[in-house]
């Protein structure tokens, strides 16, 4: 049993603020995923020809939550069903994408998005793909939103993101 996952969906400064609040994540990395090319920077990602995801590597005891619930959490809190974008945020970088680290994540993946599916407006576009190397984003994305709260995309963005899920999973909340 796997203690660690990575995901994109959007922006990962939101997905960082959201899931390092949950009970039994014990720490969650700012990244890149998916990319064809090494290394690479917030300045090339942005430009999208890297083909690298903003990610987040999530560290959690199983014993605590399990990788489906985490699972339905970031399919709760991003919006599953947008191609490549998340609001304002657009290009392949911000795509909705499970990178599974085994056999037994990708299949639980598969079950999570099909039984998902119904529930949504539109049909569920987020990828499963093979995570390759996972690369740390720089120091100053790290814990984002806790260190500039009042910066305007935290206050536009996260800051209702991460009310709303406080609201409706307190049950998952440290």
């Amino acid at each position: 049993m796997r203690d660690e996952m990575i995901v994109a969906g959007g922006c990962f400064w939101c997905l960082e603020a959201i899931f390092k609040r949950i009970k039994g994540v014990k720490k969650v990395t700012s990244g890149y995923a998916g990319c064809k090319h090494p290394n690479p920077t917030y300045e090339q990602v942005c430009t999208g020809t890297t083909k690298c995801a903003e990610a987040v590597k999530i560290e959690f005891d199983p014993k605590a939550i399990s990788y489906e619930e985490l699972l339905k959490i970031f399919f709760a809190v991003h919006d599953p069903t947008q191609l490549n974008r998340q609001g304002a945020d657009v290009g392949t970088q911000y795509r909705s994408a499970i990178f599974p680290l085994d056999e037994e994540q990708r299949a639980t993946a598969q079950k999570v998005i099909q039984e998902l599916n119904p529930y949504f407006d539109d049909k569920i576009v987020t990828t499963i793909e093979d995570p390759g190397e996972f690369y740390e984003a720089e120091a100053y994305h790290q814990d984002y939103f806790d260190r500039n709260p009042h910066q305007p995309y935290c206050q536009a963005v996260i800051a209702p993101k991460l009310s709303k899920f406080m609201t409706h999973f307190k049950e998952y909340l440290k």
